[in-house]
């Protein structure tokens, strides 16, 4: 087993890697107990040869950043969003040339969110040991059944890459992974804006009162998260947040009376900076233009046209069937009901592939010019058009 743990070591691994097609990645890290995840174990692959880096040994990685940016060389990840955080918290940079074999997967109809394990089952009929699963990756040293079960992370996901490439190949499918993977180079995944981390927290209320409370209390407990490396749910849970801009206390004593706020909270530093935030959410209320955005969050659809987006669903399935990928990976719910309320510009499956396979049959669904039935004969459900 080639384990790195020097700078001389990842130094020449890296010289290695320089020369690949492409290469597997996958990183353990651990995240409960602050606000960025700690990065444990970097595990790397390539046909023919592996290796594991010990970031704890504090080895240099910046050879293995370069590696990540180098657009030559494919970087291979399973549901590798977090893992892409990571480096992009390390370097302020994504990796260029992703390809996740989730999202592959999901093309090549292995169906939505499919594991790692199920996939490698599937491709290579090995069952992987998940005896290791729930190891903590920091405690030093880690024994070889440890180790041996990190890098099949990459061993394998080597042969799946090779794959699901040759199937997408086969099916002429390449350009719909290359479209669904320009979302990984997003920026809005790994860098939070303090200012708009309330969008990220779920609530049914919309008032002005209660959204500029929550606006505020959230940049807030976001501003601290990230300054102390903490999680945000140490410093006050959503539950409780919500509590606090529903009713806006305006003194220590007032927040005695929010329910399940801790005494700790109300009495110490914590309590005063709550006060502050929502003192600033009195003084600085959202627009109309804010509130009504927000409500428009919920994408609600007329009774009248509650019939339309059933439709729609099951079109979509029937679609998606017959050409073997997921529903997902062609539209989200929220497609649907953009589409229903003629929202055309918010709707993915308007352009492209997806357009294709889908987007022009809900159309002319929508148009009247699309029948769906039932062929007693051959016994399959049939669209005509």
């Amino acid at each position: 087993m080639n384990f790195i743990d020097t700078d001389e070591k990842l130094i020449d691994f890296c010289r290695i890697l320089e020369t690949k097609d492409f290469i597997t990645v996958d990183s353990e890290f651990l995240r409960e107990r602050s606000y960025y995840p700690r990065l444990c174990l970097l595990q790397i692959g390539y046909d023919g040869g592996s290796a594991i880096v010990d970031p704890l040994s504090n080895v240099d990685l910046t050879p293995f950043f370069n590696i990540l940016q180098n657009k030559n060389i494919v970087k291979v990840f399973h549901a590798g969003r977090q893992d892409v955080e990571i480096f992009y918290n390390f370097t302020g940079k994504i990796p260029e040339n992703i390809f996740d074999t989730q999202i592959a997967a999901m093309v090549c109809g292995f169906g939505e969110n499919v594991s790692y394990g199920t996939l490698v089952k599937e491709i290579t009929s090995v069952d992987l040991d998940k005896s290791c699963r729930l190891t903590d990756w920091s405690i030093r040293p880690l024994d070889e059944d440890q180790l041996e079960y990190a890098l099949h992370d990459v061993t394998y996901l080597v042969d799946c890459y090779k794959y699901l490439q040759k199937q997408m190949e086969k099916n002429n499918r390449l350009d719909w992974i290359k479209d669904e993977m320009k979302d990984f180079y997003d920026e809005k995944w790994y860098r939070i804006n303090p200012e708009d981390a309330w969008h990220r927290v779920r609530h049914n209320i919309h008032s002005t009162q209660f959204l500029s409370a929550l606006k505020y209390l959230a940049e807030w407990r976001e501003i601290r998260a990230q300054k102390f490396n903490t999680p945000r749910q140490s410093i006050i849970k959503d539950e409780v947040m919500l509590n606090l801009a529903s009713a806006r206390p305006t003194s220590q004593n007032e927040l005695k009376q929010v329910r399940n706020l801790r005494s700790d909270v109300i009495n110490g530093k914590l309590g005063a900076e709550i006060l502050e935030a929502l003192n600033k959410a009195k003084n600085n209320p959202l627009s109309d233009e804010e509130c009504k955005a927000d409500r428009n969050n919920d994408i609600n659809v007329g009774a009248n046209t509650q019939s339309l987006l059933e439709m729609l669903r099951f079109l979509l399935k029937l679609q998606c069937l017959d050409n073997g990928v997921v529903c997902r990976l062609v539209a989200s719910e929220d497609d649907l009901r953009y589409f229903v309320r003629g929202e055309y510009d918010e709707v993915s499956f308007m352009n492209g592939w997806r357009y294709d396979l889908f987007g022009q049959y809900a159309q002319k669904l929508a148009k009247g010019e699309l029948s769906i039935s039932y062929d007693d004969i051959g016994k399959r459900i049939k669209i005509t058009v």
